[in-house]
């Protein structure tokens, strides 16, 4: 990523993401994700929306409760709210376990002795003008955590170094010869993508919605690995 001070090169980040604990993910599914997670030496976890499905309540406070676990990154644990999230019961019950949600909101950190701004915002906010006011007059390097990818416009607009989503379930099913149908919304359906100076990286994320399978598109978790970018100075 440009902007990446020689001190957060090797930088660990966790992102788990589009998690939809339903009738059709189960608990077990959601565990699994998680210790696949925790398995693995992070700084920091991101959980990236999509706690439920439609913002079903029976499953707000038991997806919480599975997810808590990552609570306890050795720089913090953050999240954001996704299309399928309401703004009160799922952020709520997220803080209950011990997650800061950034809702529309930004949190300074120091990592490694440099300052750091973690920017959040909800599915919702989408306009150049409502995400500036969220990362204004920030004198730090700025990572922001946005559920939908589509963001990567109005980031890079903003000169942001990093934007970390979910959402596209990398498609969920992909078939031979025909690709995603959801394809062409984005800028990318799994994986890195850049636009100017600004880096992209979108999780396919753990569960499904609307039909219960994947085809050709496997859930991930993510551990993401900060590098400077070749020739920075």
């Amino acid at each position: 990523m440009s902007g990446l001070p020689h001190a957060l090169d090797g930088f660990r980040i966790g992102l788990i993401t589009d998690i939809h604990h339903s009738a059709s993910v189960s608990a077990e599914d959601v565990t699994r994700a998680v210790a696949l997670l925790s398995a693995v030496p992070t700084d920091l976890i991101v959980l990236g929306g999509d706690y439920v499905t439609f913002g079903d309540r029976d499953f707000v406070e038991p997806v919480a409760e599975l997810l808590a676990p990552l609570s306890e990154a050795r720089e913090g644990s953050f999240a954001v709210l996704g299309n399928h999230d309401d703004d009160k019961d799922m952020p709520a019950a997220l803080i209950r376990r011990g997650f800061v949600v950034l809702k529309d909101q930004r949190t300074t950190l120091t990592l490694r002795g440099e300052r750091v701004d973690l920017a959040g915002i909800r599915f919702w906010t989408r306009r150049l003008p409502d995400i500036a006011r969220v990362v204004r007059d920030s004198e730090a390097l700025t990572i922001l955590l946005a559920h939908d990818p589509r963001r990567l416009a109005e980031a890079a607009d903003l000169n942001l170094p990093l934007v970390l989503s979910g959402h596209t379930h990398g498609g969920q099913i992909v078939l031979p010869g025909v690709g995603a149908l959801a394809a062409k919304k984005f800028p990318v359906l799994a994986g890195t993508a850049r636009q100017g100076d600004t880096s992209l990286f979108v999780s396919r994320g753990v569960g499904t919605v609307y039909l219960p399978v994947r085809i050709n598109c496997p859930p991930e978790v993510a551990v993401l690995t900060l590098r400077r970018r070749p020739g920075a100075a």
